[in-house]
């Protein structure tokens, strides 16, 4: 449940509400809108009396929220959250940030000729990967033999450039070393249900990323996600990428009506990776023009500066050169629907 709280409530009144709920054996999450607080109760019984609750001080209404996830709801937060990854770099906000970066960080001299050509072309993060998995193959390929160095490698080239860093984590062994080394961490569309990993980026102050498995529903995805909120970890945005249909054309069929489902249900802010469903680069520009339309809060897109000769997932990267071309459409139709490119 929620307790919403008057406008006029003072710091006090707040913490007794605060203090009562945790007597009462709920987990609780605190919100501070522009205009009022909420806060969050899990573990609501069906036999609680609100009443409790309602009759305190300050208190305007506590509502029961009938989905199963509740951090992550809109109406634990109204306001869309907004996820600040430093560096002037926001997800959530009327600017749609961009991401991009190899499959596989190959070597010092290839990340750093895609992180200054990204740059160039108006990228905000430099995503890489360290391990990588093509299709669904169990042999992994990248620069897994250093996957430390190759994470200090890639929050290296974006420090110089400007960029913030984003890898992905696969274990919860990965979880310090990309807390040290990058500016986002990302939690891969095989690991959305690791509920170890869940918890331990739940438990950092670092912005997560997690991806909708492809199996996933919307309900299923904010689920995931509520797991991370409640470990106190509010920085958190969401990533569709593509889910498994029936349809064998692409690798996964972008789910494109997700982003204003999530928006109608969730503050959280919601990215999309067209590369990743498409595996195909001469379907990932229309697919990426098509979720800015959409409403999406930024995008991941795989650039390598020689795709036909990348390690991994070179038909589904963007040359450099396609990449800025593809900026400045995704720039005029940002302006078209009132927001504008990073």
């Amino acid at each position: 449940m929620i307790v919403v709280m008057q406008p006029q409530a003072d710091e006090d009144q707040i913490q007794r509400v605060i203090d009562r709920l945790i007597e009462l054996g709920f987990d609780v999450h605190r919100s501070t809108g522009e205009e009022t607080t909420v806060i969050g109760a899990l573990g609501v019984k069906k036999e609680f009396d609100a009443a409790q609750i309602e009759i305190l001080e300050g208190v305007r209404e506590v509502v029961r929220i009938s989905q199963p996830y509740k951090l992550a709801s809109r109406r634990f937060r109204s306001e869309g959250t907004v996820i600040d990854l430093g560096g002037g770099v926001r997800w959530g906000g009327r600017e749609v940030v961009v991401g991009a970066g190899p499959g596989a960080i190959e070597s010092a001299a290839q990340i750093e000729r895609i992180a200054a050509g990204v740059a160039r072309a108006g990228a905000r993060i430099l995503r890489g990967g360290v391990f990588r998995r093509h299709g669904a193959s169990p042999a992994a390929t990248g620069a897994k033999a250093a996957a430390v160095p190759g994470w200090a490698l890639l929050g290296e080239a974006a420090a110089r450039h400007g960029l913030r860093a984003a890898g992905e984590a696969r274990a919860t062994a990965d979880v310090p070393a990309l807390v040290d080394s990058l500016d986002l961490v990302e939690i891969g569309a095989r690991h959305m249900l690791d509920d170890d990993l869940l918890d331990a980026l739940g438990a950092v102050r670092k912005p997560v990323l997690l991806e909708r498995g492809t199996g996933a529903t919307v309900e299923e995805w904010l689920l995931a996600a509520d797991r991370i909120l409640a470990g106190g970890n509010y920085q958190l945005a969401l990533a569709e990428r593509g889910i498994r249909t029936f349809e064998p054309s692409t690798h996964a069929t972008l789910d494109l009506a997700a982003i204003p489902a999530v928006h109608r249900l969730s503050h959280l802010p919601i990215v999309v990776d067209p590369s990743r469903a498409a595996s195909r680069r001469d379907q990932v520009a229309p697919l990426a023009r098509a979720a800015i339309a959409a409403g999406a809060d930024g995008l991941f897109l795989e650039v390598h500066h020689d795709p036909d000769h990348a390690m991994v997932e070179g038909a589904q990267s963007l040359s450099l050169e396609q990449f800025e071309t593809l900026m400045r459409e995704l720039g005029e139709i940002a302006a078209a629907i009132g927001r504008r490119l990073a």
